[in-house]
This record gives structure tokens, C-alpha cells and sequence, in this order.
């Protein structure tokens, strides 16, 4: 669905992550620190000076920058693992970074081989500015991130872009709606909240065969071919042959069910839990940009209002789950109706089959508010003549997407 602005300025259009140095994340550590990027800047990469402190009885966390370019975070760190020759449950970190960008952000692994970690060489990912801890760094234990982006491809000129993006920043200070961004729901695919809904109507099988079949624009000729082969067939046993390697996760579920064709929650429990979790979780997402969404048509404020539940004097909607408590009046009214629409009730996410997809559920604020936002720079865009280029930064706490931020600036859906 179209998900609804809440700002009233035209629009820059233009395009987003061009270049991975469009796109630049450093996380704001809970003590308010930033992990400055040093060592990517387009594709260079700088020779950075390094200090390494000795390990302090007690201490057996070393907490470290890990830098990244155009990397996927679970596979950078699964990297670093193999060079230390340890498991990737010995590192922690606090929230996931995007993979087309240059991203830092802090990571900590316990007790690594401290020698194999200064030697560690990658060209797409840096470690540095080494420091050892008593504690483990866990998901959350951060303030927010901060941005850097451009947009290019701007079919306007400079007076008119800079004149767009300042009144869009200056309407941004009264709030726009909190949605989650594209990448909860799958990337590419897009599929996660497909997956996720099956799995809430207990239907394993459906969700099995729509992580497996779903067909995907552009994707590559073998896996799409092998998609609709198995469709049509349901021929797992061919459908494992024809699969390409790189699949892992497709290959996991068609291996176990080629020996076993209807033990489909078997299968689905072949996925790592984390990825198992998500296709709940984007489900959750969507419901709950729907209910944002509604807010807007009705004409109902992102701030507080008669009947909405509030953290932190914050209006919040749910994300649902079985446990969850509705707001009242107005609110409430949006909310139950999204869940009716959607054909579900709160107890349906209670998954009998799969209990790692169920779901207590929770409230998460409506309204987000960038923070240090600030117009850095608008010129001709050197890769595409006579178009403009602008790089805008700002700040946003953890769990908020800058994708709904640039929406807003560009009037582009993502």
C-alpha cells in the first residue's frame, strides 16, 4: 500500500544509494559517542593508525570498531570469525547495520585470539579503535545512528532543491510518522510479511512453499527457474538439485523435505531462528504502518490524543501480538480495525505449530522526530550531467529507518 506523507512540500525526487558512500551510517553508542567513519570514502580505503591495549584481568570482551563497506553485517562478522577461528556467538552487537552503505559501529567478541585481530586484513571491512570490557555488547545498547546521505539524479535545479528540502526539514520538527522502512520486509524479495502471515494463520505449508516459490523481479535465471519448477511440481527432491549453492536457506528447507514432503514445520525449523522470527516481526511492521496510515487519512494528529496509550508522553500503536492491549476512542477504533481487515484476531499469534513465530506483541511510537537535521551540501551531480546532487544528515534513535525520513524529502516510495 501507499503509505501516506505527512509533510506538504513538493518533493526532490531523485535516487538513492547510487554509490555506497550515498549512504553513511555511524551508530551513537548508549554514552552518546559516534563510530566516525575513517576508513571508506567511495572506494578508497585509508591506512589507518592503530592502537592495541593489553588485556586487563577480567576484561575477556574486546570491544572494537568494525567498519564496512557494501557488506552484509552477518556475513562481515562471520568473516572476522573465520580469520579468528571462533564462532560467530562469541561477538555482540547492538543493532544491524545496512549492507549497500558505509556503516561503523561497534561489536565486541569474547576472549579472540588478540593477535589474529590486529593481523585481521579484508578490503571491505576494517577493524579499529580496540578497547577491552567486562561486558558483552547486546542488541539495544545503543542511542540511535546517524546518517549521511545524497540523493542524485535531482531533476531540479539548486535554488529549487535547497528550497524543497529546508521547508521539508522545517515541517519534519513537528514529527512524521515512525513507519518501518523497506528493509523489514525482506529486501529485494519482499516477501517476509507473506511468510509471516501464513505462519499467523498456522498455515506452515503456505509459508514454507511461498519463501520457496515466490518468484522475484530480476532475480537470477537459475533460482527463478527452480522457483517455478517447484511450483508447478512440487518436486523437492529437483527442486534441491536445481537450486544453486549460494541458497543456503532454500536448500536447508527442500533437503528436508525431500526426505520427509509434508513435514513442513520440520522444515521451517531448518531457518536460523533470528530469520525465522522476522517473518513475524514484518507482518507486525506492516499492521502497523497500516494503522499510521489510517491515522493520516483520518485527519487524526501523530501527537497525543484522547484514548492512545503513551510511553514516554509519546502516542504508540501496536505491534501486535497476543498479549496486546488496544488503545481507546479513536485510536483503538483504527487499530481493530486494521486487525479485522487483515482477517486476524490477537489470539492467532499464538502459532501452535511454530512457537518461535509467535508473539506477545508490544507499542512502539507513532512519531518520530529527526534530530540534528541539516542541509550539507547542494551541487551538480558529477555522475549525471545536468542533474543536482544534495547530502542531507541527520540523527534518529534505534528502531527508526531513514528511508522514512528521505521519503518525505523526495516524495519517492522505496
Amino acid at each position: 500500500m501507499h503509505l501516506p506523507y505527512s509533510t506538504q512540500t513538493e518533493g526532490t525526487g531523485g535516487i538513492l544509494k547510487q554509490r555506497m558512500a550515498d549512504f553513511q551510517v555511524e551508530e551513537i553508542s548508549l554514552d552518546g559517542s559516534v563510530c566516525t567513519i575513517r576508513a571508506f570514502s567511495d572506494s578508497d580505503k585509508k591506512e589507518l593508525q592503530k592502537t592495541w591495549p593489553a588485556q586487563e584481568t577480567g576484561k575477556d570482551y574486546l570491544h572494537i570498531t568494525l567498519e564496512k563497506f557494501n557488506y552484509d553485517q552477518h556475513l562481515a562478522i562471520k568473516r572476522v570469525a573465520r580469520w579468528l577461528q571462533c564462532s560467530p556467538t562469541r561477538f555482540g552487537f547492538a543493532g544491524t547495520k545496512d549492507k549497500r552503505a558505509i556503516t561503523a559501529q561497534r561489536i565486541s567478541i569474547w576472549k579472540p585470539n588478540y593477535e589474529r585481530v590486529q593481523s585481521f586484513a579484508s578490503r571491505y571491512i576494517e577493524l579499529y579503535d580496540a578497547l577491552w570490557s567486562g561486558q558483552r555488547i547486546e542488541l539495544g545498547d545503543l542511542n540511535g545512528n546517524r546518517f549521511n546521505i545524497t540523493i542524485r539524479g535531482i531533476e531540479l535545479n539548486e535554488q529549487e532543491t535547497r528550497m524543497r528540502i529546508l521547508e521539508c526539514m522545517k515541517q519534519m520538527q513537528n514529527g512524521i510518522p515512525n513507519y518501518f522502512g523497506e528493509q523489514r520486509f525482506g529486501g529485494q524479495r519482499g516477501i517476509t510479511a507473506l511468510v509471516g502471515e501464513k505462519l499467523i494463520r498456522n498455515d506452515v505449508k503456505g509459508a514454507v512453499l511461498v519463501y520457496l516459490t515466490h518468484p522475484t523481479p530480476n532475480e537470477e535465471e537459475t533460482i527463478a527457474h527452480a522457483r517455478k519448477d517447484l511450483a508447478e511440481t512440487n518436486d523437492f527432491a529437483h527442486a534441491l538439485k536445481t537450486t544453486p549453492f549460494k541458497y543456503k536457506y532454500e536448500r536447508a528447507l527442500l533437503s528436508h523435505l525431500s526426505k520427509l514432503p509434508n513435514d513442513f514445520a520440520g522444515a521451517f525449523n531448518k531457518l536460523p531462528r533470528k530469520l525465522s522470527m522476522m517473518f513475524t516481526h514484518a507482518l507486525q511492521s506492516k499492521m502497523f504502518n497500516e494503522i499510521l496510515a489510517e491515522r493520516l487519512k483520518q485527519g487524526i494528529e501523530l501527537h497525543a490524543v484522547e484514548g492512545d496509550v503513551l510511553e514516554n508522553e509519546m502516542p504508540t500503536a501496536p505491534l501486535f501480538g497476543c498479549e496486546v492491549q488496544f488503545a481507546r476512542g479513536a485510536p483503538g477504533e483504527i487499530e481493530a480495525r486494521v486487525l479485522e481487515q487483515n482477517g486476524l484476531e490477537l489470539k492467532d499469534f499464538n502459532v501452535s505449530q511454530i512457537a518461535r513465530a509467535s508473539s506477545k506483541g508490544t507499542r512502539k511510537t507513532i512519531t518520530l522526530i529527526p534530530m540534528e537535521i541539516q542541509l550539507i551540501h547542494i551541487g551538480l551531480d558529477e555522475y549525471s550531467e545536468g542533474k543536482t546532487k544534495a547530502v542531507v544528515s541527520f540523527s534518529l534513535p534505534k528502531g527508526a529507518y531513514a528511508t522514512t525520513v528521505m521519503r518525505e524529502v523526495m516524495k519517492n516510495d522505496f
